[in-house]
C-alpha cells in the first residue's frame, strides 16, 4: 500500500520529479503517481486528497508550476502533511511557483522545497523524516542515506 501520494499538475513535470520517485524507491517507501491539474480537473483534486488517508497515503509530495495552485489545493482538501515542490517554468523560472506555494494562509500549511530537480529529491526526503516518526523502515533507510553521506 503506497504511503506516499506523488501528484504532478502536468505530465510534463515527470522528468523532474523523476528523482524524487528514485529516493522513494531507494528508501523503500511505496509510492503512487498521478497527474492532476488544480486547474483542468479541480474535482479531480478534491476526491484525491480527500480520499487519500483511507487509501493509506500519509504524505503529499504536489509539485506544480507558474501559478502553482495544486499544492495548495490538495492542502486544503486533506490534513495530511504536503510537500509543494515548486517547477521551473514560464519567464520567472519558477519563482512565482515558490512564491505561489510558501504563500499559503493561516491553517492551511504546505511544505515548500527548492525549485526544480534538486527540490523533488528534498521533498521525497523530508517525506521519508516524516514517516520515519512512524516507520522504522523506513527511518533506518533514511538514517543509513545519511550516514553515507558522511563518508
Amino acid at each position: 500500500m503506497p504511503l506516499v501520494g506523488v501528484v504532478m499538475g502536468s505530465k510534463s513535470d515527470t522528468e523532474i520529479m523523476q528523482g524524487a520517485l528514485d529516493v522513494l524507491t531507494a528508501l523503500g517507501i511505496e509510492h503512487e503517481v498521478n497527474v492532476i491539474s488544480a486547474h483542468r480537473t479541480p474535482e479531480k483534486a478534491q476526491e484525491y486528497a480527500q480520499s487519500a488517508r483511507r487509501r493509506g497515503i500519509e504524505v503529499i509530495i504536489a509539485a506544480a508550476g507558474m501559478a502553482a495552485h495544486l499544492p495548495g489545493v490538495l492542502a486544503s482538501w486533506t490534513t495530511l502533511p504536503v510537500i509543494g515542490v515548486p517547477m521551473s517554468s514560464g519567464e520567472l523560472k519558477g519563482i512565482d511557483a515558490l512564491y505561489s506555494i510558501v504563500q499559503m494562509p493561516a491553517g492551511i500549511p504546505v511544505a515548500c522545497v527548492a525549485i526544480g530537480s534538486t527540490g523533488a529529491k528534498n521533498a521525497a526526503y523530508l517525506a521519508a523524516e516524516i514517516l520515519g516518526l512512524k516507520h522504522d523502515k523506513i527511518l533506518r533507510a533514511y538514517e543509513k542515506y545519511r550516514s553515507e553521506l558522511k563518508g
